[in-house]
């Protein structure tokens, strides 16, 4: 028995939306600037797609099929990853981040200022524990 006509519309377009999205989209090429700074686009990505048929009634013993297909994509950027001297900031560019985006945003934060403390403490100790000359 032949492939119906509807399967390759759902074929063609299935195709065609393969081509369109990769992982490059979503998480995009790192750009490096001269100063040495990299800058790497996040974006969001939104497909969808639609295919459908009919056997069309006629007066001849021949088949008649109506169909069509069809896709959308929608890409929006949300954050930019910059790294500087081995530090990682996100940088969102939507104002309506949730609390999991703003706790991740402040992670990088808190991680310096702890690792600050530490250094701090540490050369206050060894300060203490250097006899005097």
């Amino acid at each position: 028995m032949a492939e119906h006509p509807v399967n390759g519309i759902m074929g063609v377009t299935m195709d065609k939306i393969r081509e369109m999205v990769s992982s490059d989209q979503i998480i995009g090429q790192p750009i490096t600037t001269p100063d040495g700074i990299t800058i790497i686009p996040v974006c969001k990505v939104t497909y969808g797609f639609a295919s459908g048929g009919t056997d069309l009634p006629t007066k001849q013993q021949k088949q008649s099929f109506g169909g069509g297909g069809g896709a959308g994509i929608t890409m929006e950027p949300v954050a930019f990853l910059v790294i500087r001297e081995g530090n990682v900031r996100l940088l969102q560019v939507s104002s309506s981040s949730n609390t999991v985006d703003k706790v991740i945003d402040t992670v990088p934060d808190v991680i310096d200022k702890v690792s600050g403390m530490v250094a701090k403490s540490k050369e206050k100790k060894a300060a203490e524990t250097q006899p005097e000359a």
